[in-house]
């Protein structure tokens, strides 16, 4: 089971790789972020749109927040905010998450979450840890995407090895 220190360190690890991220895809013009790069969302701009949308609805299932419009795979809603706006709204979340880690109960992380998937059509149960697991599990995973389509536009981001945080949320 993920522990409130896990959520703690993983959504500072989350502010850290976001950062890293858009500030190298930054470096890129818009066409170049918008570029069908071959990746399951195309481009880095939709993938970490997609990242976003996601990250917002999972926490409406597990915090409340409200659901965000769209669907997390519509390349209409993926392609439609400004650069700025999407790297304001990252920034943002990203901020709350780790106000909301910070205040994680272990009553939260108990019990099952009954949630609905619109891309698979149906209804699940499953452990609220697991679904906390996921949210970080996902960004990684779309995050990797990102990192290896703005490396090959020829872009470093910064190193991904939780060890070398620069800020250690561990003590």
């Amino acid at each position: 089971m993920i522990t409130q220190a896990q959520l703690r360190l993983m959504a500072r690890y989350n502010r850290w790789q976001n950062r890293s991220i858009f500030n190298a895809a930054s470096q890129l013009d818009d066409a170049a972020r918008r570029a069908d790069r071959g990746a399951f969302f195309g481009s880095i701009h939709a993938t970490l749109a997609h990242t976003l949308w996601a990250d917002r609805a999972w926490m409406s299932r597990l915090a409340g927040l409200p659901m965000p419009q769209g669907k997390g795979n519509d390349p209409v809603f993926l392609d439609s905010d400004s650069w700025d706006t999407l790297c304001t709204g990252r920034e943002a979340f990203d901020a709350w998450l780790i106000d909301w880690a910070d205040n994680i109960t272990e009553a939260d992380l108990a019990g099952d979450l009954h949630w609905t998937s619109v891309a698979a059509r149906a209804d699940f149960d499953t452990p609220r840890w697991v679904c906390f697991t996921h949210v970080f599990n996902h960004q990684i995973h779309h995050r990797g995407q990102a990192h290896a389509l703005i490396t090959a536009a020829g872009i470093k981001p910064e190193d991904t090895d939780i060890v070398f945080m620069p800020e250690p949320a561990w003590d």
